[in-house]
């Protein structure tokens, strides 16, 4: 049975270019691990400053560290798992766990993690209840009201349109995902995500964080 980590912490810009990164198809309310992460708006560092390889989380920083952990209370069959705070984007995993009367199958043999051999299922239009999109959704939109009231900026942008996500496919995958985020503060000087990084923002889409950091870092154990 998965246990919850410790390591960390528990608990082009065309509007009309962007598209939806979610695997056509794909059942994102069924029971797994997902390895998430979610840029600010422009990737603005407004959530801290990486000092000496730790991450120094301002207010506002706090507020989305307060909004991720808080959100169990809305989602029961939600379990949180490894999570930082960088100063523009967040990485996390969350683990669906089968929600009372949902029987067990084929794809369940792994409790907490995806199956490898899972096929993608029909769902209808719009954001499933409980899906991993109703929970990026709610972290989004309940962090960034309380931002704003802070910033006393109603209706300002805080987050990217979209996010990135990884299904996880087995633990090693899960061990070596959970050490990236670990080890995220002390790589910021490397990360593509920085500022100061040249290169950063022009050369990716928007809505595609990270997506060539993950490949490298899963490459060998792709099943």
């Amino acid at each position: 049975m998965l246990r919850p980590y410790v390591g960390v912490i528990m608990m082009s810009n065309d509007k009309h270019r962007r598209r939806s990164i979610r695997l056509r198809g794909y059942d994102y309310s069924k029971a797994g691990a997902y390895f998430v992460t979610v840029c600010s708006e422009d990737r603005q560092c407004i959530w801290g400053d990486i000092a000496e390889g730790q991450m120094k989380r301002n207010l506002l920083g706090d507020v989305v560290l307060a909004c991720w952990a808080n959100l169990p209370h809305h989602f029961p069959h939600l379990e949180l798992d490894a999570f930082t705070v960088m100063p523009n984007h967040v990485h996390g995993i969350v683990v669906i766990t089968h929600r009372r009367g949902e029987a067990s199958g084929p794809n369940t043999r792994t409790p907490g993690l995806a199956a490898p051999d899972a096929s993608p299922l029909p769902h209808p239009i719009g954001t499933r209840p409980g899906s991993l999109g109703a929970i990026i959704q709610n972290f989004k939109s309940v962090s960034t009201r309380r931002i704003n009231t802070i910033r006393g900026a109603p209706g300002l942008p805080v987050w990217q349109r979209n996010y990135y996500e990884h299904i996880v496919r087995n633990a090693e995958e899960l061990h070596r995902i959970r050490q990236y985020i670990v080890n995220n503060p002390m790589q910021w000087a490397l990360d593509r995500e920085n500022p100061a990084v040249a290169g950063v923002g022009a050369s990716r889409p928007v809505g595609t964080p990270l997506r060539d950091d993950v490949d490298d870092l899963l490459g060998g154990i792709r099943p």
